[in-house]
């Protein structure tokens, strides 16, 4: 049975997302025989240039309320829109090293298709929708704050 309407719920991790966390999260859904297919996105920072400095961390903040009150409705409507089983969002605050995952988006189905298309839709909406902001810390010790493209 689909998960019904679920209350808002903190997706916020501090730090990085560990892959004990990751793992953990996949290895609960063992369990769940209607399940046919995972999809995850793992958001990692990267080791990018700006202004001839390489970015060395990520600092995330975000507005927390505003944040949960936009991830539930993002929730809700991909609920609406998809065949999926549940779906599972945690996003890193705080400070996350370059090669550190800070944002996991693990959607289950019946079908892999749906499973795929459905985390393309939550991953997009996170970037457009949420309030979380980056400082991208650079290795000359000043920042550059991050913008989705």
């Amino acid at each position: 049975m689909k998960e019904e309407k679920k209350k808002k719920k903190s997706i916020f991790v501090d730090g990085p997302i560990s892959t004990e966390f990751i793992g953990t999260k996949i290895k609960n859904h063992q369990s769940k025989t209607r399940i046919g297919a995972h999809d995850i996105f793992l958001g990692q920072v990267r080791k990018d240039e700006i202004d001839g400095h390489t970015v060395e961390g990520i600092e995330y903040t975000a507005y927390q309320e505003m944040a949960e009150d936009a991830m539930y409705e993002i929730r809700e409507n991909t609920f609406e829109k998809f065949e999926i089983e549940c779906m599972h969002v945690y996003h890193s605050l705080g400070l996350v090293k370059t090669g550190g995952i800070c944002l996991f988006v693990f959607v289950s189905s019946q079908r892999r298709k749906v499973a795929f298309e459905a985390t393309e839709f939550v991953v997009e909406e996170i970037k457009e929708k949420l309030p979380v902001f980056g400082k991208e810390l650079l290795s000359n010790q000043t920042h550059s704050w991050k913008v989705n493209s």
